[in-house]
């Protein structure tokens, strides 16, 4: 159950008030103690404080949260899971970048049997009688408990044990795939031992324990401290883990990680290994976002995100330099699709937002989540640079789509980054296929441009803010750029796939 804090302190409180009216009551005499910076200090002292330095041990911790997690067992549909690249449900495997595609390794367990035998510990299974197994956490005394959503992906059945080896029934409530997030519903009427959502973001170096189901075992415990944070693994739109060196393996996913007062500060589900076993990184869902989700959860069945309308993508170095900024900050908007929140507010190609409702905009992926974040019809404030002028818009946000071209306008951001520079044979995009702009007849293999990324077809659109028609006004946009001191052009390029994107032209290597 919830620690109760501040009720104790104030009993206790009480209690020693109480002592000193009783030794001065008999002669009558009324003592008034004065408040000392000292003793207003530990008055107004939180009751969740969190201590600089561990505990000599866990062990009153554990006592006071194990019975909250459970073991979930799931009974997969048939045929679930057979083109898992790992075999282990783990949702995002073959979207992942390369460098971590055959690095990441999820462990929720589907379809692996007891973990052993066969390579990364896997066990073949036979159709028709493929299951799994994970962790999760009751975080209300009527039984609805979190954990992954990969751990029960196309369940048939699923099943929670408790700590007290009982094994009952649940059904889903929700699911968010985007999250990686599930709330379940214990069927069984009664009360059940619960644990609490941290509403403090922990410290990079705070102690934290991990309590889980890893291989099957049940209840196993592990300490250790949050290693990083704001981790983007490209596990999904919307990363922003907890790094944590606690040991975890799979099984472990959808339990639990706790700060040193009991409360759930990440939920784990992911780990890096080639083998995937527990190597010291593991990623967690923080508990903001837990709360956020499981509430939408509980309440529709479903999560409802804001949408905003844009394509976007990070203000590097270089493109700060075309801009004219101080600081490679906030997200370039490449275009606003007609007839979106963004499109109505006016935002156009070219602006930069730089925060939302006063709230600074680091990068691109940020924006996502903030956006993200809000429920649709929300009206946000929206601060952004517009030629070199700051500016505000207000906009009502809709209802992402499901759409998977349309509701990735607003999560591009960081997805390219390669900037090409000039090197290339140009002619006016209308003698080619009767476009607008300045068409990429031919790319110099080993020069820069190709190094860049740029390619034959591509099509400019704009030099330095200006639309382009001719390869001659491309050249003009660039002298322009240089007799103003600029160390970079901005172009706008729309590739052979449709997709346009900002990128920034190094004047010093142009061609």
């Amino acid at each position: 159950m919830p620690v109760q804090s501040d009720r104790l302190r104030r009993t206790a409180l009480a209690s020693v008030a109480a002592a000193a009216l009783m030794a001065t009551g008999a002669v009558g005499v009324s003592v008034v103690q004065p408040v000392t910076p000292a003793l207003a200090q530990a008055l107004s002292k939180p009751s969740a404080t969190i201590p600089d330095q561990p505990p000599g041990s866990f062990a009153s911790i554990v006592d006071r949260v194990k019975p909250g997690v459970v073991a979930v067992k799931v009974k997969l549909e048939d045929g679930a899971g057979d083109d898992d690249e790992d075999g282990s449900g783990g949702r995002g495997m073959q979207n992942a970048p390369p460098q971590l595609r055959e690095f990441l390794k999820r462990f929720g367990q589907n379809g692996q049997g007891n973990g052993q035998g066969g390579p990364g510990g896997q066990m073949p299974q036979r159709k028709n009688q493929r299951g799994g197994m994970g962790s999760g956490f009751i975080i209300s005394a009527d039984g609805y408990v979190v954990t992954n959503n990969h751990v029960v992906d196309k369940a048939k059945t699923v099943q929670v044990t408790l700590d007290d080896n009982r094994t009952l029934d649940a059904k889903v409530i929700g699911k968010d795939p985007k999250t990686d997030l599930a709330l379940l519903k214990i069927t069984e009427g009664g009360t059940y031992p619960y644990v609490s959502l941290g509403k403090t973001a922990p410290r990079v170096g705070d102690w934290v324990v991990a309590i889980g189901n890893p291989f099957g075992l049940g209840g196993t415990v592990t300490a250790g401290i949050v290693s990083a944070r704001g981790r983007d693994i490209g596990a999904g739109p919307y990363d922003d883990f907890l790094q944590i060196d606690a040991p975890i393996n799979k099984g472990n996913s959808g339990g639990p990680t706790f700060n040193v007062v009991g409360e759930v500060v990440g939920v784990n589900t992911a780990i890096a290994s080639p083998s995937g076993g527990s190597v010291g990184l593991a990623f967690a869902i923080p508990a903001e976002t837990v709360q956020a989700v499981v509430d939408q959860l509980r309440a529709d069945g479903k999560v409802a995100r804001g949408y905003l309308g844009v394509q976007v993508q990070p203000v590097t170095k270089d493109i700060a330099d075309g801009l004219g900024l101080d600081k490679a900050k906030g997200a370039l908007v490449d275009h606003a699709e007609p007839g979106t929140p963004a499109a109505k507010a006016g935002l156009k190609s070219g602006d930069v937002i730089e925060s939302v409702n006063g709230n600074p905009v680091n990068d691109a992926k940020e924006l996502s989540r903030k956006i993200a974040g809000l429920k649709p019809g929300a009206k946000v404030e929206l601060s952004y640079l517009r030629s070199g002028k700051s500016d505000t818009a207000t906009v009502e946000l809709g209802a992402l789509p499901s759409d998977p071209k349309a509701a990735n306008d607003d999560r591009r951001g960081g997805q390219r980054d390669g900037q090409p520079r000039l090197g290339l044979s140009l002619a006016p995009a209308s003698e080619v296929g009767g476009e607008e702009g300045v068409a990429v007849m031919e790319v110099d293999p080993d020069g820069p441009a190709a190094a860049k990324g740029i390619e034959q077809g591509d099509i400019i659109l704009d030099v330095g803010g200006s639309s382009v028609s001719k390869p001659s006004e491309v050249a003009e946009r660039i002298r322009a750029a240089e007799a103003s001191g600029r160390k970079a052009v901005l172009m706008r390029v729309k590739s052979t796939k449709g997709v346009t994107r900002f990128v920034a032209v190094a004047l010093s290597k142009a061609g």
